[in-house]
């Protein structure tokens, strides 16, 4: 079996999950090709922007809640289900490559961040999803460490999985513009070109590019993808749905393989 690749996805409104446009057509496509060239995934350690803690917790539910952490939105939102299992199996690996740095918390479950893109990755919920937080006293370089121990996952059959945003300030947002600020493109296209490069002293020291208070005026939404940049280590990565909607959002994401395939 080949080693898992690794995703970082850009998620956008919630109602993302009721959209049938290019970005989740997208997701739709990358979910197939994961499965034709790799295999069923066992299961997906998530990684999203919204379980932001004091720690680093994994989950250990068989039946993780799924997570309406949004307000305001049609009622058709909150009737969508995702009905993922968990996998203690992925729980106790977890816990065995991170040690003393992790420690069991049901206190979530599959927050929006998640369930929004894997409704069209994997519309058919059957591969077991168990999430993992970013733990918000980690700096940047000690959550690609952490990500760097996750490695061995993918070797094992797992998908690790990333949900935010390259850039995610919602007090800019400017709901008439279809694109993206200056800032935001420049930004974002920055650090895609760092990804690209496996530049990762620029991904990781973002806060230095002058945009980087604007981009990510606060780091939950940045940092997975720094976790999945530690646990792509050598892997070539490839960007998908680089696309910028209402002024300061960006949804770029990448998939990161060690095949010279590309799963697009």
């Amino acid at each position: 079996m080949k080693r898992m690749p690794t995703l970082f996805v850009g998620h956008g409104s919630p109602m993302m999950a009721l959209e049938h446009t290019e970005t989740t057509s997208t997701f739709q496509a990358i979910g197939k090709n994961i499965i034709n060239n790799y295999g069923k995934p066992k299961a997906i350690l998530a990684i999203s922007a919204h379980w932001y803690t004091d720690g680093t917790y994994i989950q250990s539910a068989e039946n993780p809640k799924q997570i309406y952490d949004m307000y305001g939105f049609p009622q058709e939102l909150y009737e969508v289900v995702y009905p993922a299992k968990g996998d203690s199996s992925l729980t106790k690996d977890v816990q065995q490559v991170l040690g003393d740095a992790v420690s069991i918390n049901d206190t979530w479950g599959i927050d929006h961040g998640m369930w929004t893109v894997l409704v069209h990755m994997f519309p058919d919920a059957s591969i077991p999803v168990v999430q993992l937080s970013i733990n918000k006293y980690l700096s940047p370089k000690e959550a690609y460490e952490l990500g760097e121990k996750l490695q061995s996952l993918r070797d094992e059959g797992y998908l690790i999985m990333g949900s935010g945003n390259i850039v995610h300030n919602l007090r800019r947002l400017e709901w008439e513009n279809p694109s993206g600020t200056p800032a935001t493109i420049e930004f974002d296209q920055y650090i895609t070109n760092a990804v690209l490069k496996n530049d990762v002293n620029t991904v990781i020291n973002y806060s230095e590019h002058p945009q980087a208070s604007y981009a990510v005026p606060t780091p939950d939404h940045y940092l997975p993808l720094i976790y999945i940049m530690g646990a792509s280590e050598g892997a070539k990565p490839t960007v998908f749905n680089q696309s910028y909607n209402t002024g300061s959002l960006s949804m770029t994401g990448f998939i990161f393989e060690d095949e010279s395939s590309n799963s697009i």
